[in-house]
């Protein structure tokens, strides 16, 4: 009979540091996915500052507008392009203007859908 290995989960009664904003939120989601595409082992409560959520409850919420139709396609481009860059867009600069209007359009939907689950303050 196999032996199974018990790992134990850190346990705490707080239920983790909610985003200060959005675009945070989303940083820290690209990064987390990027890391495990890379082959990293994310595990929950590891951090340095415990969560309210994992990576893939923000993306949940971006499948979800996409499946709405609230969020399209060049939507998700701006929000990959420029959260690998760990930047937004700037308006002022020509060639990132309709990126910067994206970015907002994208963030004005799913800002509210952020705050309702707890993941931004």
């Amino acid at each position: 009979m196999a032996r199974e290995s018990f790992v134990p989960r850190p346990t705490s009664n707080a239920e983790g540091e909610p985003f200060g904003s959005h675009e945070e939120a989303w940083f820290w989601t690209v990064q987390a996915h990027d890391a495990r595409a890379a082959g990293a082992r994310v595990t929950a409560g590891r951090g340095l500052v415990t969560r309210p959520c994992e990576p893939i409850d923000v993306l949940k919420v971006v499948d979800r507008l996409y499946r709405q139709r609230r969020l399209v396609r060049d939507h998700l481009m701006v929000l990959v392009h420029y959260g690998r860059r760990f930047m937004a867009p700037d308006p002022s600069r020509r060639l990132e203007q309709r990126a910067a209007s994206l970015w907002a359009e994208a963030f004005s939907a799913l800002a509210p859908a952020l705050r309702t689950k707890g993941i931004v303050a």
